[in-house]
């Protein structure tokens, strides 16, 4: 099952440190958690460890990270991260066929290990489709996809090593 401390350093190695494009909606971002998000949070002097507080509070626990099949546990927390923990869980349950409510709950859990690893593609392939029709793509497209394809990679190799 999942793995929030393999998970977050991957994560964390995406992110970065402090960055403020002058077209991120986001606007300061400082490993990855922005001052859009948390407009009342010293996003400049943030810590590594706050961040991870962050990550886990907001993030891992609301798509039930723990309860993920490996490799899955990476793949929608980088996308919690990137789109959100709703949109994540939305796009798991559209690549699953399964109602979208937005929770997961046992139907959605247990549909997600029957289909592993073959879900990691098709989550993808949806997740892709946001970045096409984002606003942003044509200034940040090549970079979100670039991300998405190492996070599938390290994703799907993780779940092939599953027993």
């Amino acid at each position: 099952m999942g793995d929030f401390h393999r998970c977050i350093e991957i994560i964390l190695a995406e992110e970065g440190g402090k960055v403020n494009h002058p077209r991120d909606p986001g606007k300061l971002t400082n490993f990855g958690i922005s001052q859009r998000s948390y407009p009342d949070l010293d996003i400049a002097h943030l810590t590594r460890e706050q961040a991870i507080a962050i990550y886990r509070r907001d993030y891992w626990t609301p798509i039930k990270g723990d309860d993920l099949p490996v490799g899955l546990d990476l793949l929608l927390l980088d996308t919690a991260v990137n789109m959100g923990a709703t949109t994540a869980i939305l796009l798991l349950q559209a690549a699953l066929s399964l109602g979208m409510d937005g929770i997961i709950g046992p139907a959605t859990l247990g549909r997600a290990r029957q289909n592993m690893p073959g879900v990691l593609g098709e989550f993808c392939a949806l997740r892709a489709w946001r970045y096409e029709i984002n606003r942003n793509e044509d200034e940040f497209g090549k970079g979100w996809f670039r991300r998405l394809f190492r996070v599938y990679d390290t994703a799907k190799s993780m779940a092939n090593q599953q027993p």
